[in-house]
């Protein structure tokens, strides 16, 4: 989806001037209460499930055909978010419909053991006078919601996630700026058929108890294939972590399920710069796929945008982990003052309990302009879901610039990949792994493990990179007629591995 110009108007809004304060300030509940506990949410998402698919009515045409500089023109002032001017350690502020949102997403509030809505309401929002005049009626709401608390300074609340727009959310360590998003659920990404995007339609926010860090966000799902009940533990810090218990239910036989997935955008980098006539080095929000497979391997698989739908599915059992990372952490390696793209988090994720066979898949989408998401990736289980059958599962999502080191004995990640055509043919591959004390003085002691399913390579060298201090192994591929062909590579040191398995698709352009 096209989400850049989304991201910008959304800061662009936090950066106005706020106006005056209306005379009764604050965000306002409705004065209908009604019950709710730890199944208030799954009890309706199973119901629902149990009818046909029925659509949310849409907002006003007024404010569906909003251009994104009249959407600019409309920001919510902070001054009357939700708990603003009270002991609670969050604050949430709320979007407005409009322009890629042409549906309310219901808010609701819990304390105690009640729940009572946020009420759509005008005043909360700041316009200049160029936002043109727009119908209100009963089917207006918020489009989604932001989650601010005191990240680095006391009293200055400052955000660290948001839920907009379909099933998508993003969240931020400390310090950071927002890069890739994750999902709900992603349902029949790169079928022939289409994708279907699942919408949150509603939301819980827990009152929070003074002094806690964690905000419990409950999420209602629905879709013409299934629906489902999410429930959000999120905790703030220089790696934030959002803990996940969720249900889906299926209306119909689902035979692609993707479960925990991630959304990202990867333009080029020093794999493909010869494509791209640009004075940055590399763009992109993430540079890889990290796999910390159910037989104790840890995979890098290094992120391509190829020119062609590319979908890789790399088969498991009860993986241990897996996620987008960006690995690249110097303003150099971007030379972007605007983007930042080097402060953009990474998200690492953890099943809570064995999620059987299946794969790690990612979905690698065509693309010209830094403005697309067109990285997906996420967990496929082997197994359907069977109309009327329901699939829990937990899991954790770990947000910041390195957030989770699979937990086993691989120290040496690899840090960079870069390719190259030789003037006499073929393409020379280079890979950086990192500093370690593992390491040896004498990398002639270093064994190579370097395999492709096509074309030649050569057994390649590895050598001591004086910039990094690592090793770098390089490597001759000459492709012939080949128009695809994967590559595995890896350093061992004594028989035992040394560094990740790196894996990579080539692709003739």
């Amino acid at each position: 989806m096209i989400r850049r110009d989304v991201l910008k108007s959304l800061v662009a809004l936090a950066a106005v001037p706020t106006a005056a304060l209306a005379e009764e300030p604050g965000l306002r509940l409705g004065d209908k209460a009604t019950p709710f506990d730890a199944e208030t949410v799954r009890t309706r998402a199973r119901g629902m499930a149990a009818e046909p698919y029925a659509p949310r009515p849409q907002i006003p045409e007024s404010w569906r055909n909003l251009t994104y500089d009249q959407y600019r023109k409309i920001w919510f002032d902070s001054r009357n978010a939700l708990w603003e001017g009270t002991d609670r350690p969050q604050r949430v502020d709320v979007f407005p419909p409009g322009l890629y949102f042409p549906q309310a997403v219901e808010v609701n509030v819990v304390e105690g053991n009640a729940a009572r809505p946020l009420r759509f309401d005008m005043s909360v929002f700041d316009t200049t006078d160029k936002f043109p005049n727009v119908e209100i009626d009963d089917t207006l709401g918020y489009s989604g919601l932001r989650l601010r608390a005191e990240l680095e300074k006391p009293g200055i609340f400052q955000e660290y996630a948001v839920f907009q727009g379909a099933s998508y959310f993003r969240g931020i360590g400390s310090g950071e700026i927002y890069g890739l998003s994750a999902r709900g659920l992603a349902l029949k990404t790169g079928d022939p058929s289409g994708e279907e995007f699942p919408d949150f339609t509603a939301f819980w926010l827990e009152a929070p108890a003074p002094g806690s860090a964690t905000q419990i966000l409950h999420a209602l799902l629905d879709s013409p294939s299934c629906t489902g009940a999410f429930r959000f533990e999120i905790t703030h810090g220089s790696v934030l972590r959002m803990a996940v218990e969720a249900e889906v239910f299926a209306r119909e036989d689902i035979t692609h399920l993707g479960i925990a997935p991630l959304t990202s955008m990867f333009l080029f980098d020093d794999t493909m710069r010869q494509r791209f006539s640009d004075f940055r080095p590399a763009v992109h929000d993430s540079d890889g796929l990290l796999i910390h497979n159910g037989a104790g391997e840890v995979i890098w698989r290094p992120l391509s945008n190829p020119t062609t739908l590319q979908i890789s599915a790399f088969s498991d059992n009860n993986p241990r982990g897996f996620g987008l990372c960006q690995r690249k952490r110097d303003f150099s390696d971007f030379n972007d003052l605007e983007a930042l793209y080097h402060n953009r988090p990474a998200v690492w994720i953890t099943p809570g309990e064995g999620w059987g066979a299946g794969s790690v898949t990612l979905v690698e989408i065509p693309a010209d302009l830094e403005i697309y998401d067109n990285i997906v990736c996420y967990w496929r289980p082997s197994q359907r879901l069977k109309a009327g059958e329901a699939h829990r599962l937990t899991y954790t999502l770990d947000w910041g610039a390195d957030p989770v080191a699979p937990s086993a004995n691989v120290p040496v990640k690899v840090l960079n990949t870069a390719m190259g055509g030789r003037p006499e043919g073929g393409q020379i591959i280079a890979i950086d792994f990192a500093d370690s004390p593992d390491v040896p003085d004498d990398l002639s002691e270093v064994e190579i493990i370097l395999r492709s399913n096509a074309g030649e390579v050569t057994p390649g060298i590895v050598q001591r990179n004086p910039e990094t201090n690592g090793p770098r192994l390089a490597f001759t591929f000459q492709p012939g007629e080949a128009a695809l062909a994967e590559f595995r590579a890896q350093l061992r040191l004594n028989g035992e591995p040394l560094s990740e398995v790196w894996l990579y698709r080539w692709t003739k352009a």
